[in-house]
């Protein structure tokens, strides 16, 4: 095994290889134990495997740590991670940790953990990146300086009250997916998920909670204050927001649309009007609409918009003023994949998909997905008895109905059944 030492914050995503290269996950953290008379050994990894399932890979099972890869035996026991007494996290338990040196030269911040192997192969904390604390004279945004010490040289300060750094844990998150974000939040002890969720950008926990199961995202959101609450609400996608409060006890949800932004409040009102098992209850109010005058170049450049996702650009929608949900009448969708066959001064009006028919916001949950599988669709308009145009409900929205309600959490056991369509 490399005898090279190690930064663990370097770790954080890398690739984990078996002998034939072929690739098994990601790491999401290194577990350690606390020994009496020496610094804390690693006894291994937590990796996610595909599925989004987290488990844990001994340490000897390890041959070699290099930057951006890690390899292995190829043995991994695919049991779901469960940690147990007297195992630490590293970034999720140590890094953002307030130290004290002994020597009585002040407190300091773990901002990064350095791991090395001995001449008998155990991996050990050998080194600690650390910040000390700003001079009282300095500028408020003048860091303190950077230190190196060894584990026998400090000692933590929960002694004194003080606890790990939110800020800092969350910025070892700085790179992660929303997906993988929720997932690193909902792996955190309970009472530091809130801690975590303080310290987050509104856009980032937004989109950190619509990938989460609704139980969590209730619970961050009940230990929000209303303002901060509000803010991220107006964040989400209006109907993951509607989810969201529809779930919450009636007088909260009350109070936290009076304080949302009125336009994004009116879209969560009018989303939770509906009966969550139809075609209103599972739409998205912002789908992008253009008139029949519209160009081809002016409807891919509306797609190409970086905050529209893969499934909300497959097509545009057509029709009459005005253009706002609910529309005048819809006239047609148009694919993104016919829009880049014609030139790009042809109207978008003479390209209509005759085939695509309309989903009436009262059809049932059952028969929009019966129509998604039936005729391979990746979105269908929504439009209500006077042919208006509502919104679109699409295939991930379809998803979200038919999988189990605790698919988003990472312990989701991938062979548990899906719901009756």
């Amino acid at each position: 095994m490399s005898s090279s030492r190690v930064y663990v914050a370097r770790l954080a995503g890398c690739s984990v290889f078996d002998p034939f290269g072929d690739r098994v996950g990601r790491v999401r953290d290194v577990i350690v134990v606390y020994r009496t008379s020496s610094a804390p050994v690693v006894v291994g990894l937590l990796i996610e495997v595909p599925g989004r399932r987290r488990v844990f890979l001994g340490i000897n099972r390890v041959t070699s740590i290099r930057p951006g890869q890690i390899l292995t035996t190829g043995l991994i026991n695919m049991r779901r991670f469960e940690q147990r007494g007297g195992e630490v996290r590293i970034f999720a338990e140590l890094i953002g940790r307030t130290m004290v040196f002994r020597n009585g030269s002040g407190n300091s911040t773990i901002e990064d953990v350095a791991i090395e192997s001995n001449a008998l192969g155990e991996w050990g904390v050998t080194q600690l990146y650390l910040r000390k604390q700003r001079d009282k004279n300095a500028s408020l945004f003048a860091k303190g300086p950077a230190v190196f010490a060894r584990w026998d040289e400090v000692t933590p300060a929960e002694d004194n009250g003080e606890s790990q750094s939110a800020e800092h844990l969350v910025a070892s998150y700085a790179e992660l997916l929303p997906a993988d974000l929720a997932a690193s939040i909902l792996d955190l002890p309970e009472e530091r998920r809130i801690e975590v969720a303080e310290e987050l950008s509104d856009e980032r926990l937004a989109d950190a909670l619509e990938e989460m199961p609704e139980s969590e995202q209730v619970e961050i959101i009940q230990g929000l204050d209303d303002d901060r609450a509000a803010d991220i609400l107006d964040q989400m996608e209006p109907d993951d927001a509607a989810d969201l409060i529809a779930q919450l006890p009636k007088s909260r949800g009350d109070s936290l649309l009076e304080l949302m932004d009125p336009e994004e409040a009116e879209d969560v009102r009018f989303l939770l009007s509906y009966d969550p098992d139809s075609a209103g209850g599972l739409m998205s109010t912002e789908p992008i609409i253009v008139s029949a005058e519209t160009t081809v170049a002016e409807g891919l450049a509306l797609i190409r918009r970086s905050e529209i996702t893969p499934a909300m650009a497959a097509s545009v929608c057509v029709t009459l003023p005005p253009y706002e949900s609910p529309t005048g009448r819809f006239l047609g969708m148009v694919h993104f994949q016919r829009m880049l066959r014609y030139p790009p001064q042809t109207q978008l009006g003479t390209l209509l998909d005759a085939r695509a028919e309309p989903l009436l916001d009262v059809t049932s949950a059952h028969d929009v997905a019966r129509t998604f599988a039936s005729y391979n669709l990746v979105s269908l308009p929504v439009v209500d008895e006077q042919h208006r145009l509502l919104g679109v409900v699409t295939v991930d929205d379809v998803l979200d109905h038919l999988l189990p309600d605790d698919w988003r959490n990472p312990y989701y056991d991938t062979h548990d059944t899906v719901k009756e369509a």
